[in-house]
């Protein structure tokens, strides 16, 4: 029986990894999620995310941060490296979703580029019209978001009822809409290779 490994992710890739760990049978995979909420206050990520893992740790052998830098200017990477854990690649959810290369191109083409997964587009009110005091505040809307010119939504599945969330968010903020089917890109096939070397390092230490 493998031993059971630790994913600490974010809470808006819950519901990707969930169905990641179901469809690929993945029971030694343990999850634990933080806050959602954080990506509003990415400077309070690094000091929730290395408490996590002081947590874990002494339970743990492997532990693996799905996490990107998500706007905390390097502060995971050198709580990651303090920890000696690895994390996804890349700066945010957008690049792994789309790709690395996919999402260097959306960001050539258009620098004033807001971007939505399944899960902004079916939280935007919650995280962005109230996170921001949108809602209260009406003309901080033109001021928050003078400098976009579209909306790409990067979507996790085909959904009609998302899609049509995203571009709700799209008119709400003014902006051209752009859909681009992404499915779960760089995050499953991440998690797909350290399963793997999860099943390699304990079938050599069964083996020794």
């Amino acid at each position: 029986m493998l031993k059971p490994l630790m994913v600490i992710a974010c809470g808006a890739l819950a519901r990707e990894i969930k169905t990641l760990k179901q469809v690929n049978a993945w029971e030694f995979m343990h999850l634990h999620y933080l806050d959602a909420d954080l990506h509003n206050h990415p400077e309070q990520i690094p000091a929730r995310l290395q408490a996590a893992i002081q947590q874990y740790k002494a339970h743990y052998e492997q532990i693996f941060v799905a996490y990107a830098d998500c706007g905390t200017g390097g502060g995971i990477d050198r709580v990651l490296v303090q920890e000696k854990v690895e994390r996804l690649a890349g700066a945010h959810c957008y690049a792994f979703y789309a790709g690395q290369a996919k999402f260097a191109e959306l960001v050539e083409q258009e620098l004033g580029s807001f971007y939505l997964t399944d899960f902004l587009a079916r939280h935007f009110e919650r995280l962005v019209i109230q996170g921001f005091k949108l809602d209260r505040y009406p003309v901080l809307k033109d001021e928050l978001f003078r400098h976009y010119q579209r909306v790409v939504y990067l979507s996790q599945t085909e959904d009609p009822q998302i899609l049509q969330l995203a571009q709700q968010a799209a008119t709400y903020l003014g902006l051209a809409f752009e859909h681009v089917h992404c499915g779960y890109g760089e995050l499953a096939s991440t998690l797909q290779q350290l399963v793997q070397r999860h099943y390699d390092r304990e079938s050599h230490h069964l083996l020794a």
